[in-house]
């Protein structure tokens, strides 16, 4: 069965990608022919700074062919019918099995390893292909399976125009097979190359559409953002088997203890051994899961069709940092700084998106916001040790903020692909059980009570005030201020997209519900976004944690015990923010509309400081980009050009070339030329043996 649910998605992809390539000869059989579309007017295109490689906020998303609706609509792959049903019928295959397994590991205590075949085999390292099937990982399969079919199912409906429909599943369903790889790795390899599987699923889905330069320059920047992050989280395994011998997780969760004390001479620097390697292996994480300085790529990688939005950046590929620190609990647990530092940084980045957030006007990039602060969340409670809350907010999050994002899609068809939020308004009556949805994806997010967020968010805050973490304090403040912000940014949205009169009459007038193919999927996630907290809080953030995870988590041991013991102020804290929140918000966009204008005209440097992502984007690029471009253009003109290129194809060679053809000017062909040569030959000769060797 495990079997089953990994290598399912991966036969889909190949039928997929068989039946899209079969469809591309057919469309081209002479050959590829790409065309280049260019909209005189620069619609359906982020604008790209080509000084700065700074990618702007879209207005709106093209149409289904990639491009806008003045271009003539290419007829679909042949095949395109087939390819959405076979993926997706096999994803909603692996997401039952999921289920069952859930509940067989979780509650039946009935753990496996399941051996494939040897993989790598070099001296010391030893590497099998294995599947690894704890409760842990029985969690993740149903996170990534069930969010994958949904977003399958989904995208029948929503990519129902693109031509390239086969390719788009293909590249799905690869997303998920290589996110199962990396849950059920049972080494560091085998994880790090479903850590990298995810990395290409992710940079094909984001520029899907070609067409679009800000598509591919935000693919780009994801896969170099991300690159930056594995770099180090590559040291990290490098680390790990350098001090251990080894890359299985029995062997270095068994020698983790022994390594206490022990320091890596790291650049002269004799750091110790377990603090640096969890640092270096967290970097890869903050790299995928969007976290403060290595965020950049997450908002720009909305350039992608909101399907893999969804899927990627909001349920699965960004959560894989934070599996990762879980699966790792028992190394960063024995190290008491790198779970210091892992707080401050998830706290920072709750804290920095939230805000940036607060003013966003493209509806995917607001909630692209709230993903990163969210995940901010999850890395709090890893860095409290309440490594099950961590994955229990994973857990609840990827149901509500994949309905949110796929609720946003919904918006973006009935608007005829607008996405800036200014120009809507009044939705509510012309699609209202999408407005149901959001509402109900926003109750989560903020926390309102009973929801599955009010259980997982608020466990998150209660971990960091009980912490013995020296940086819990600065967790818990910056987690409870978020908390009234992502209430405030949250109804902002719903708000101006759905309360209001309309901005743009001419769509609203057309503005209707989506299909049933992208109905089923919200519905189905909008039950999740309460089912998915109260049922499962015993086990995740509850007395149940130990038996239900057993071995495959190390929590601190006081950590649940001490949550339970916080004041009741402090445990109804995040309630009370999220109801300040929401009044703030309706203040401003429903009583009393102006003020937000106001407010922006009274503080313009804040406004800009916060609309410009806190400059992150402009000051990566002047630190990093613009000396980058200047050394390789200067090893281009100078380098190569005027030493290389001068002393060799342009200078010896050229040298040698005008010498010979000089020389050959000398055999002219005519008898006399040749009879005046020997007589002056004859001549120097004589001349020499007179005055030279005669004398």
């Amino acid at each position: 069965m495990i079997q089953a649910i990994v290598f399912l998605p991966l036969i889909g992809c190949i039928i997929a990608g068989l039946i899209s390539i079969v469809g591309a000869h057919a469309r081209n059989p002479s050959g590829d022919e790409v065309e280049r579309h260019a909209d005189a007017h620069g619609h359906g295109e982020a604008a790209v700074d080509q000084d700065a490689g700074v990618i702007h906020a879209s207005s709106h998303e093209p149409d289904g062919n990639g491009h806008d609706d003045h271009h003539a609509a290419e007829p679909a792959a042949a095949g395109s019918r087939p390819a959405e049903l076979i993926t997706t019928g096999l994803l909603m295959i692996a997401a039952v099995l999921s289920w069952v397994v859930l509940v067989d590991v979780g509650f039946g205590h009935n753990d496996a390893r399941i051996a494939l075949f040897p993989w790598i085999t070099s001296g010391d390292l030893q590497v099998a292909w294995a599947l690894r099937v704890d409760t842990l990982t029985a969690v993740m399969l149903v996170v990534v399976n069930t969010i994958s079919s949904l977003v399958h199912l989904y995208s029948i409906g929503y990519m129902d125009e693109d031509p390239y429909r086969p390719r788009f599943f293909s590249y799905l369903s690869l997303f998920t097979f290589a996110m199962l790889m990396l849950v059920t790795a049972d080494n560091l390899v085998q994880l790090f190359f479903g850590w990298e599987g995810v990395g290409l699923a992710s940079y094909l889905l984001i520029g899907f559409w070609y067409h679009k330069p800000s598509a591919n320059a935000a693919a780009i920047k994801a896969f170099i953002v991300n690159r930056i992050g594995d770099f180090g989280f590559a040291l990290g395994i490098f680390a790990v088997f350098m001090l251990i011998g080894s890359v299985d997780y029995e062997t270095i969760f068994a020698a983790a203890p022994g390594l206490t004390g022990k320091t890596i001479n790291f650049f002269g620097w004799h750091a110790d051994a377990l603090t640096l390697t969890c640092l270096l292996l967290f970097m890869g994480a903050m790299g995928k899961s969007a976290q403060f300085l290595l965020h950049t790529w997450l908002p720009d990688a909305m350039e992608g069709p909101t399907p893999v939005s969804a899927l990627i950046h909001a349920a699965t590929m960004v959560t894989a940092g934070v599996f990762m620190v879980a699966r790792l609990s028992p190394l960063f647990e024995l190290s008491p700084t790198a779970q210091a530092f892992v707080m401050f940084i998830g706290a920072t980045t709750a804290m920095f998106a939230a805000t940036v957030g607060l003013v966003q006007n493209d509806i995917k990039r607001i909630v692209a916001y709230s993903t990163c602060s969210q995940l901010g969340y999850m890395f709090v409670a890893m860095g409290a040790g309440a490594y099950s809350v961590g994955m229990f907010h994973l857990f609840t999050h990827a149901f509500f903020k994949a309905l949110l994002f796929l609720g946003s899609g919904s918006v973006i068809y009935a608007m005829h692909h607008e996405q800036d939020i200014r120009n809507m308004g009044g939705l509510k009556d012309r699609i209202p059980f999408t407005y149901l949805v959001m509402v109900i994806g926003t109750l989560a997010l903020t926390g309102f009570p009973l929801t599955a967020g009010y259980f997982s968010k608020d466990a998150i805050i209660e971990s960091a005030f009980a912490s013995h973490n020296p940086l819990g304090p600065y967790g818990f403040l910056m987690t409870v201020i978020a908390a009234a912000l992502t209430s405030f940014y949250s109804w902002r949205l719903i708000f101006k997209t759905f309360h209001g009169e309309p901005h743009d009459r001419e769509h609203y007038e057309a503005a209707h519900e989506s299909p049933l193919w992208m109905l089923v999927p919200i519905g189905i996630l909008a039950a999740g976004s309460i089912l998915a907290g109260f049922p499962f809080r015993e086990l995740f953030a509850g007395h149940g944690v130990e038996e239900f995870f057993r071995e495959s988590l190390k929590m601190n041991p006081h950590i649940i015990e001490d949550m339970h013991q916080i004041p009741e102020s402090i445990a109804i804290l995040p309630t009370v923010m999220m109801a300040v929140g929401f009044l703030v918000s309706w203040l401003f966009y429903i009583r009393r509309p102006y003020l937000p204008v106001e407010l922006a005209d009274q503080q313009p440097l804040l406004y800009q400081f916060l609309l410009n992502k806190w400059y992150f984007d402009e000051l990566y690029d002047l630190i990093f980009v613009r000396p980058t471009k200047w050394l390789g253009r200067f090893l281009w003109k100078v380098g190569d050009g005027y030493i290389i290129d001068g002393f060799g194809p342009d200078g010896v060679s050229a040298w040698v070339l005008d010498v010979t053809r000089n020389v050959v000017r000398l055999q002219t062909g005519y008898l006399y030329h040749y009879a005046f040569a020997m007589l002056i030959g004859a001549a120097g000769l004589i001349t020499w043996f007179m005055f030279g060797a005669g004398g």
